[in-house]
C-alpha cells in the first residue's frame, strides 16, 4: 500500500465525521453552535496519530509560504502551553480523573488558527475538530462542546469516536510498515501535537522518527 492509498483511507474517515456532523445538524441544528470566528476547539488540546499528522503535514505543505510562516512562528506558543499543562498534570500523575479534567478545561491554542479566529487549514483540519461541535462518544463516554445547546439528560446519537481513533491507529500502523518499522510499532499509539505535526519532516513523521 503506498503513502497516497493510506491517506485516501484516512481521507473516508473524515468524510464519515463530514457525515455526522451533517445529519446531526439536520436533526438538531438549534443545538449546534458552530459559527465562524467561534474558535472553541481551537484551543482544545489533542493529538493526532501518525497518518492523520502525515495527512495534515502533507497539506500545511501546500499552503502559501506566508501563511506556513505565520503558523510556524505560533508553534512556540503552543509548546509552551503544553509543557505548562504536563506540569500540571504531574502533580496529579496518581489521580488520572484529575488529570482528565485538567486537560478537559485546559485552552492552548492551535498553531494552524490566525489572528482573524480562522483555521487557515480549514478544509483538512484533522477529525476531532470536524466533530467538535456534535455529541462524541470517547472513552467509552459521551461527550459534547461546553458552548452546545445539547441538553443534559436527553438522548442523542453520539458520534464514535472511539471507533475512529481505532482505524487511525490501525492506519498509522500500516504506515510504519511500508516504511520498514515492522520491529518498532510503538510510534503507532502515540499522540501527536499540531505544533510537532507542522514542524516535523514529513520523511520523519511516515517513519515515526519523532523527538
Amino acid at each position: 500500500m503506498s503513502l497516497s492509498e493510506l491517506l485516501k483511507s484516512y481521507e473516508l474517515l473524515a468524510e464519515r465525521a463530514d457525515t455526522a456532523f451533517a445529519d446531526m445538524a439536520k436533526a438538531n441544528g438549534e443545538a449546534i453552535k458552530c459559527r465562524r470566528h467561534c474558535s472553541d476547539c481551537c484551543h482544545a488540546v489533542f493529538g493526532l496519530f501518525l497518518v492523520e499528522a502525515a495527512y495534515v503535514h502533507e497539506h500545511f505543505s501546500r499552503l502559501n509560504p506566508d501563511v506556513q510562516k505565520g503558523a510556524l512562528l505560533r508553534c512556540s506558543e503552543m509548546e509552551r502551553g503544553l509543557k505548562r499543562l504536563e506540569k500540571k498534570a504531574q502533580i496529579h500523575e496518581d489521580d488520572p480523573q484529575m488529570q482528565h479534567y485538567i486537560l478537559a478545561r485546559e485552552r492552548i491554542r492551535c498553531p494552524l488558527l490566525d489572528d482573524n479566529h480562522e483555521c487557515v487549514l480549514y478544509l483538512h483540519r484533522p477529525i476531532t475538530c470536524r466533530v467538535y461541535g456534535i455529541p462524541t462518544r470517547v472513552q467509552g463516554k459521551a461527550r459534547v462542546c461546553g458552548k452546545s445547546g445539547f441538553k443534559s439528560g436527553e438522548a442523542y446519537e453520539a458520534f464514535d469516536l472511539d471507533g475512529v481513533y481505532s482505524s487511525l491507529h490501525i492506519l498509522s500502523i500500516q504506515l510504519l510498515q511500508m516504511n520498514g518499522k515492522e520491529d518498532d510499532l510503538e510510534p503507532a499509539s502515540l499522540l501527536i501535537s499540531m505544533s510537532k505535526t507542522i514542524t516535523t519532516p514529513l520523511e520523519s513523521l511516515i517513519r515515526g522518527d519523532l523527538e
